[in-house]
């Protein structure tokens, strides 16, 4: 029994006592043998099992599918039995077969018509790209569409085939209120020239991206695609041994013509390149054997990305507060054509450098402006609200094209787990675990009750314990007067 819930409230949260004993049941697990029909197999048991179905995949096992696994109805769920959090996960192999630029690249599709309240949980997928060139299709994960309340939590996504380990998709607009909380995502994609891929990329409206461990993406950690009304908080973002372009982008005019209105990023920890090197007395600076950095830590503007592609056309109206950042970039903020934006309160921590030079996809004829810490282009940002230590320059365009240097001790030392960890290259505050979905930061009538009553409680503790010791004090003290000054308390 969980403390301080009542078993109605537990049966509130999970279900009956049933569903809440099967979450340890291994015993129906879906076996990934024989191998030829296990796709068949798990698509019809999803297909033909209606509302609510959960198809349960085995601990410990791979699933080598040669199609995405489609959910077919309302709340159904696909998940591993017991709900491990660990490498014990059931892992999905995208297996497909590939011809001339395309085909198999997702492992889940969960943006049919019927979708809405589909769960992805608890299990690894490996989009086995494995060094080769993209793949024209799909994410790792593929979400949203014309739904609601879908959830995907506690999954492990990487080296997906084609540009993104997990996307949530608009629809016609009509997405609505996706999770994406305690995944492990990463590596996505390559530093190579267009062979990046995302983190998460985000387009539903009111939806939560929280809590999610982001290792070594190379296009977007996450990418926000408009997604008005989404809240962003308390995701880890870092690279080891590949360059990112971009840590969070509000970058993309499509599909919302710029609307970031109430799109909230905040309390996020977005961390650069550290040295490889082992640090001598007095040295501050080493060099990267992976020169790795990120180019942007959070990207406002279709211009800092895009330069004129998209002409005057301007993100508008979203948030970005109390984001901390470390390690090495070129810039950590960067903005431009920007409207009605408020950036507040984002700071650097612990060792930072900033660095870069003109690449070889820069326009010959732009100027760019010198790596520092937050830089804002006055020229097209209008109506926002900036922090006060924003640098102004005077051309924001395309700041992606810059490159690290190769080689030289210009990477600060810092706390690099090495390529192997999953483990974030600094100290950052750990995430609460949620309790449900809401996006909602504050505590419920319920919690605060239950923070009263508990304060009250140590109140009285304190009081009674007090009263106990002062009494035990004065019986001694009585008995040492009686018995003289050899006796000892």
């Amino acid at each position: 029994m969980h403390k301080g819930y009542s078993t109605k409230k537990l049966i509130q949260r999970f279900g009956t006592y049933t569903k809440l004993r099967s979450r340890q049941d291994t015993s129906n697990c879906q076996d990934p043998n024989p191998a030829e029909t296990l796709t068949d197999r798990l698509n019809t048991l999803l297909n033909s099992s209606g509302t609510g179905y959960v198809l349960s995949l085995c601990p410990n096992q791979q699933y080598l599918i040669e199609a995405p696994l489609l959910f077919a109805s309302p709340d159904q769920e696909i998940s591993t039995a017991g709900y491990p959090t660990g490498d014990d996960r059931a892992i999905l192999v995208v297996n497909g077969p590939i011809f001339n630029g395309t085909g198999h690249t997702t492992a889940v599709d969960g943006t049919c018509a019927t979708c809405s309240g589909v769960k992805l949980r608890n299990i690894q997928i490996n989009g086995s790209r494995a060094g080769a060139p993209p793949t024209g299709g799909g994410a790792n994960i593929e979400f949203g569409g014309p739904n609601s309340d879908q959830l995907i939590e506690y999954v492990h996504s990487w080296d997906p085939r084609s540009w993104s380990c997990l996307h949530v998709a608009e629809g016609t607009l009509n997405c609505n209120n996706a999770t994406v909380q305690n995944n492990d995502i990463g590596p996505c994609g390559s530093s190579a020239f267009q062979e990046w891929a995302d983190g998460i990329s985000m387009s539903c409206n009111n939806s939560l991206v929280q809590n999610n461990m982001i290792n070594n993406p190379t296009d977007g950690g996450v990418v926000l695609f408009g997604a008005p009304g989404t809240l962003v908080r308390n995701n880890t973002i870092w690279v080891e041994t590949q360059t990112l372009l971009g840590g969070i982008n509000m970058v993309d005019y499509d599909p919302y013509n710029g609307d970031y209105t109430g799109t909230v990023v905040t309390n996020n920890t977005i961390i650069g390149g550290f040295s490889t090197d082992t640090p001598r007395a007095d040295e501050t600076k080493g060099a990267d054997s992976h020169d790795a950095i990120i180019k942007i830590g959070i990207a406002i503007g279709p211009r800092t990305w895009f330069a004129d592609e998209y002409g005057d056309n301007v993100s508008t109206s979203g948030t970005v507060l109390n984001n901390q950042f470390t390690g090495a970039f070129s810039y950590a903020i960067a903005m431009s054509s920007a409207v009605n934006f408020t950036v507040e309160n984002n700071i650097l921590i612990g060792n930072t450098s900033f660095l870069g030079a003109i690449g070889p996809n820069c326009s010959t004829n732009e100027t760019m402006p010198s790596p520092s810490a937050f830089i804002i282009d006055q020229n097209n940002v209008q109506s926002s609200t900036t922090q006060f230590d924003f640098q102004p320059i005077s051309d924001g365009d395309g700041l992606t094209c810059v490159m690290p240097p190769a080689g030289g001790d210009f990477w600060p030392f810092g706390g690099n787990p090495g390529s192997s960890s999953q483990s974030p290259p600094a100290s950052v505050p750990k995430p609460a675990s949620p309790n449900s979905s809401s996006h909602s930061a504050s505590l419920t009538a319920g919690q605060k009750a239950g923070i009263a009553v508990g304060v009250i409680v140590g109140f009285l503790f304190v009081v009674v314990a007090a009263w106990f010791i002062r009494r035990h004090a004065l019986q001694r003290l009585r008995s040492r007067r009686a018995y003289g000054p050899s006796l000892r308390i």
